[in-house]
């Protein structure tokens, strides 16, 4: 349980730290947006599209070269987590831009007729407005990371998944598994309750 709250953990602060900049980026930089930049919007978005494509078990042997470089070893609770990090980073900039796609046009543009610069435009206008759905987004990311990180138990990250399948399912122990299963629901269901009345509680709309 620990292996996994620490991989969940560790991404989710990836993604808060560099995946809501970049998807706020891929929103700035879009076509019609605050400071429309066709390449920046096209790197970003295709890193965005590129690493949500990718089958993550696949995208988990992809990495392995550059894992073992980082970290000198492919194997273990800390490697595992790298790989999940780039997917919580494109999880959560994706989640975020179509959050704040969804703000009225008029915010911003109201926000510019005062002067503001680009950052005010961000922190006071765009982040207040989209509160709320950031909030339940992060915790839709959260669910999908606990997901993931079932399956980083192939490359030694353990966690409860990997729990799962070697004691449960491995050694027969189907009731072991079932056990595991009921707990990883609990867990979820714990975070989609706190992440809702969260989101509701930032909703001054």
């Amino acid at each position: 349980m620990a292996e996994t709250g620490y991989m969940v953990l560790v991404s989710l602060l990836c993604a808060i730290l560099l995946g809501l900049p970049l998807g706020t980026l891929i929103y700035l930089t879009r076509a019609g947006g605050v400071i429309e930049n066709r390449a920046v919007w096209s790197l970003a978005n295709l890193y965005v599209t590129v690493v949500r494509s990718f089958p993550f078990l696949l995208f988990v042997v992809f990495i392995i070269p550059l894992t073992r470089l980082v970290f000198q070893t492919s194997y273990g609770t800390v490697a595992a987590t790298f790989p999940l990090c780039f997917v919580a980073v494109a999880i959560y900039a994706r989640l975020a831009e179509q959050i704040l796609l969804e703000i009225p046009s008029g915010i911003v543009q109201a926000a510019q007729s005062m002067g503001a610069g680009v950052p005010q435009i961000v922190f006071r206008f765009l982040f207040v407005e989209a509160r709320s759905g950031l909030v339940y987004a992060l915790t839709s990311a959260t669910i999908s990371l606990v997901s993931y990180s079932t399956v980083l138990g192939v490359v030694g990250g353990g966690g409860i998944g990997d729990f799962a399948l070697r004691y449960g399912y491995q050694s027969y122990n189907f009731g072991l598994m079932l056990l595991t299963i009921v707990l990883i629901v609990v867990c979820v269901q714990l975070i989609q309750t706190i992440g809702q009345r969260a989101s509701v509680a930032l909703d001054k709309r």
